[in-house]
């Protein structure tokens, strides 16, 4: 499988949550707020944690929790990239600045 480039990732995630507003609209009559947008990757965080305790073998699953872990962490970075257009910040940007302020306190 290719390596996915940031930049494509970007854009392919907000044409995923363009759909979903559309979707929201459809159903219940508005688009969700940023607000809710940030409580629903909150959701998916926790269960990123919940997984990562079944994967590691501290907590009962009862089903593959590596594809389901999986596919939570690759939803958590989606969120955080929706998130960040929402709230009119470049993610990129974001990343690299805490990247960069980071490797200087660690050192690199």
């Amino acid at each position: 499988m290719k390596k996915l480039d940031f930049n494509e990732a970007v854009e392919r995630s907000l044409k995923i949550r363009e759909r979903y507003h559309e979707l929201e609209v459809q159903h219940h009559g508005t688009e969700w707020t940023v607000e809710e947008d940030a409580l629903a990757f909150l959701t998916d965080a926790g269960l990123v944690g919940r997984l990562t305790m079944s994967q590691q073998g501290r907590w009962p699953a009862g089903k593959d929790s590596n594809k389901e872990l999986e596919h939570k962490l690759g939803e958590s970075i989606w969120w955080l990239i929706v998130l960040a257009k929402r709230m009119d910040i470049d993610i990129q940007d974001a990343l690299d600045r805490f990247l960069t302020k980071t490797e200087k306190l660690v050192g690199k």
